[in-house]
């Protein structure tokens, strides 16, 4: 990976009169846990939309490991942006399967590890649509690591899980930064941000700033 897994060049995200990222130049040194924190409707999402490529810049670039971001960029980093869109008839299992198959760049163990990293039983039967609200978002979690991406970005990685949950993914975090993941992540939690994060902005209005 490139010095910098992502490098942000005065980008304007802007929706008719609404700015919603406000030329926000920034490069996260690859190898770290990057953390991001502000109100709803500040501009994470949208920005982090935008470094997927789920998104268009009004004017600005961004180079995710040293090449322009363009749509597919995605297929090369973990992403949990919203609720994923699980098929609620199917396992957790099997809608990992059916994903994976798309690209074909894994086997059935590695769905079975990362269901495994992130709590959960690879053999359990019970339908997605039965799932708790913690237990969706585990899933989403393993679908974000299992093919082992060298950049992930979270958007509140922790919504949904209990105290315990909170623990054991911060943990998973911790563990898959030391394998050489470049993290970046938001959250309202303070305290996620002070255990996991070597640097900290703050977006407001769609101004990006570094606070730590």
């Amino acid at each position: 990976m490139a010095e910098y897994a992502v490098e942000v060049s005065d980008a304007l995200k802007r929706f008719k009169e609404t700015v919603a990222l406000d030329h926000v130049t920034v490069r996260f040194e690859a190898g770290k846990i990057h953390g991001i924190v502000g109100r709803n409707g500040s501009g994470k999402t949208v920005f982090f939309k935008c470094i997927c490529g789920f998104m268009q810049l009004t004017s600005g670039s961004i180079m995710v490991d040293g090449r322009p971001v363009k749509p597919g960029t995605a297929q090369e980093i973990g992403i949990i942006i919203e609720e994923p869109g699980f098929i609620g008839s199917l396992s957790g299992y099997k809608n990992l399967k059916l994903l994976a198959s798309i690209r074909r760049k894994i086997s059935n163990r590695e769905i079975r590890e990362a269901l495994e990293r992130v709590g959960l039983d690879p053999n359990l039967k019970k339908q997605v649509s039965k799932y708790s609200m913690g237990m969706r978002h585990r899933l989403g979690i393993a679908q974000a690591i299992m093919e082992k991406p060298k950049l992930l970005i979270l958007d509140e990685p922790m919504n949904g899980l209990d105290k315990q949950g909170v623990v054991e993914i911060r943990q998973l975090l911790k563990e898959l930064n030391r394998e050489g993941a470049t993290i970046i992540l938001s959250s309202h939690y303070a305290e996620d941000i002070d255990v996991l994060c070597d640097t900290v902005y703050e977006m407001e209005a769609g101004v990006l700033t570094r606070i730590a």
